[in-house]
């Protein structure tokens, strides 16, 4: 069966028009499922303006379904992907409210690593949501929650829940390997494992320094030692201090 949105029968009035080319403003006509077209005038070749990639954008039978996609439409799956990410972990850890803040918080620390350090933000962002992902059967398997118990039971629901959402290959690969040893790093790890291993150290760091704030010499002294990045040193910096101070702690100046 085709695909409703792309079966003619279904069109409405608008589904083909006319869009003008970037490149020499000449006239160009649309197909509403057009991924994209080339100007007849200059040659050149440019997205569909109109193009409602909906369920393309997720679908792993978009490609079949469309044609090759445009760059444009590859980066928007890829940033869409990591929307449909963080909804699945909400689902996954149901009412663990505390569980969803922290991938939360993870995955917005990450983001603003990963901007800095140049990584796959598809990547760090989808491994941000999953990393803890295994707490849950570490807890009903062994009564505990011992990182090597997270990162043991992480990669194979991490694994099922991009596969069902039609993530690629690669990008499944590498999502579990960073899941499956998130608390270890190895002697050579790539920058999308430091963006995740830094993002997790903060939201650690800044969990246990609001139960109970360190001093400030110590708190330097961990910000100093505990990070791979320079970036997550500077973001573990600006958020701890930042908190140390909106909560008056006298020991940090």
């Amino acid at each position: 069966m085709r695909c409703p949105g792309q079966d003619t029968q279904y069109w409405k009035p608008g589904a083909i028009f006319e869009a003008k080319c970037p490149q020499c403003g000449g006239e160009v006509e649309f197909f509403k499922d057009d991924t994209s077209r080339k100007c007849g005038a200059c040659g050149h070749r440019f997205a569909n303006p109109k193009m409602d990639f909906g369920c393309a954008a997720y679908c792993q039978y978009a490609e079949q379904c469309l044609g090759t996609l445009p760059p444009e439409l590859m980066a928007q799956k890829e940033d869409l992907l990591k929307d449909r990410v963080a909804i699945e972990m909400k689902k996954y850890f149901k009412t663990d409210f505390r569980r969803i803040g922290h991938a939360t918080r993870v995955a917005r620390y990450a983001e603003r690593i990963a901007r800095e350090e140049r990584a796959n933000m598809a990547v760090v962002l989808t491994a941000a949501y999953l990393h803890d992902i295994g707490i849950h059967e570490a807890e009903r398997k062994y009564d505990s929650t011992a990182p090597k118990y997270q990162e043991q039971e992480g990669p194979a629901i991490a694994k099922s829940i991009l596969t069902r959402l039609g993530a690629n290959a690669e990008l499944i690969d590498e999502v579990c390997d960073i899941v499956g040893h998130h608390h270890h790093p190895r002697d050579d790890e790539t920058v999308n494992f430091k963006v995740i291993f830094d993002a997790d150290r903060i939201t650690n760091l800044e969990e246990r320094h609001k139960e109970k704030p360190f001093k400030a010499d110590r708190l330097a002294r961990v910000i100093e030692k505990s990070f791979l990045t320079e970036t997550g040193k500077k973001e573990a910096g600006n958020v701890l201090f930042g908190h140390s101070r909106e909560s008056g702690n006298p020991s940090v100046r």
